[in-house]
This record gives structure tokens, C-alpha cells and sequence, in this order.
């Protein structure tokens, strides 16, 4: 039962990206933008955590899912540090991914031509 309510969260998330790809003239990279900042604003509104413990993978595999961590690392920090947390915790939880994000991309950028 865990794998269909994962699999039709984290379908639904993707499906409404979809939409929102096909309906408007944004591209994908602005699509990801809006659910990496919805991600964070649903988790500074309680709503996200919750979302992520009934549906694990469904809603911890889709992008929203960074916005969550970046805000909980931040929110996380700024209690235990104060005001320097802010700055810090931003890559408490986040930072291998962000790592990892920049290092294949720099790779893939050096193995691939662009197109044009």
C-alpha cells in the first residue's frame, strides 16, 4: 500500500508540472523553480512535513522535495544558531546535493557540446 500512495502522490506532483509546462510559456527550468519555492513555502507553512511522512517517496523524490530540505536545514540552523543559522543551514542538509549538482554539471559540460 506504501508504493501506490508514493506512486500516486509523486505522480500527481509531476502531473501538475506537467500542466503547468503545457499550459503556459514557461520553460521547465521556471517550472522547477516554482516547485523547488513552492516546496520551501509549503514547508515554512507546516504543510510539507507531513505531506513527506504519510507519502515518503511520493513527495521525497520530486524537486519540491529540495525546496523542503533547504528550508527545514535553514529553519533547523537558525534554532540552534540564531541569526548566523540562516546563512549555514542552508547547506546542513542540502549541501551534497548541491555539491554533487555543480561537479556533473561542470562534468557533463566538459563531455557534451551545447546546442545551438
Amino acid at each position: 500500500m506504501d508504493y501506490l500512495v508514493a506512486f500516486l502522490v509523486g505522480g500527481v506532483i509531476v502531473t501538475i508540472g506537467q500542466i503547468i509546462y503545457d499550459s503556459t510559456k514557461l520553460s521547465m527550468g521556471h517550472v522547477m523553480v516554482l516547485f523547488v519555492v513552492g516546496g520551501s513555502v509549503l514547508t515554512a507553512l507546516g504543510l510539507y512535513e507531513p505531506l513527506v511522512k504519510l507519502t515518503g517517496a511520493g513527495a521525497s523524490l520530486p524537486v519540491s522535495n529540495f525546496g523542503y530540505v533547504l528550508t527545514q536545514g535553514v529553519y533547523e540552523a537558525l534554532l540552534e544558531s540564531g541569526l548566523p543559522g540562516i546563512f549555514s543551514g542552508v547547506f546542513r542538509l542540502a549541501g551534497g546535493a548541491i555539491a554533487a549538482a555543480i561537479v556533473f554539471g561542470f562534468l557533463f559540460a566538459l563531455l557534451f557540446q551545447p546546442r545551438k
